[in-house]
């Protein structure tokens, strides 16, 4: 081994700046750039734009997966099922009723929530530095860098 190689005592931590997090989500929540607020979050219905054309942050290596639609899911049926059950309760309608009601209203919340809901998750990302969001592309879920020495800090 030559004394380049890296060893555990040689590893670097470099703390990154807080971001505020919930300004973030809420950013996210409305479609908007994380960072500065101003740019669109989304070309498309769910997709992330690659950067924010107002400040140029990167959103290309994001990855939000299945968070969104599982808490759109939470959030439909804790909306969803308690007015079914209360309707059932006070008016007992057929069947055809219920369903003809609660489908398009279940399918139109999901559609509804999903967008804001993966912005917000975006943001909750884009301010913990997590899943893509990190500038030095490591992969860590804190705020920490831990790189070997001539990693793109040039340790």
């Amino acid at each position: 081994m030559t004394a380049d190689t890296w060893t555990p005592e040689r590893v670097r931590t470099e703390t990154l700046p807080k971001r505020d997090t919930w300004t973030a989500i809420k950013r996210g929540l409305l479609g908007r750039c994380p960072h500065c607020g101003k740019g669109r979050l989304f070309g498309r219905y769910l997709k992330v734009v690659d950067h924010c054309e107002a400040c140029g942050e990167s959103y290309s290596e994001h990855r939000a997966d299945d968070l969104p639609p599982y808490l759109t899911i939470i959030i439909v049926g804790h909306i969803v099922i308690p007015l079914v059950l209360s309707v059932q309760q006070a008016y007992q309608p057929p069947d055809w009723v219920q369903i003809s009601i609660w489908v398009p209203v279940t399918l139109i919340l999901t559609l509804l929530l999903l967008q804001p809901i993966k912005g917000g998750v975006v943001g909750m990302q884009w301010a913990n530095y997590m899943h893509g969001f990190h500038p030095h592309g490591a992969d860590d879920d804190d705020r920490t860098y831990r790189g070997s020495p001539g990693d793109k800090l040039g340790g």
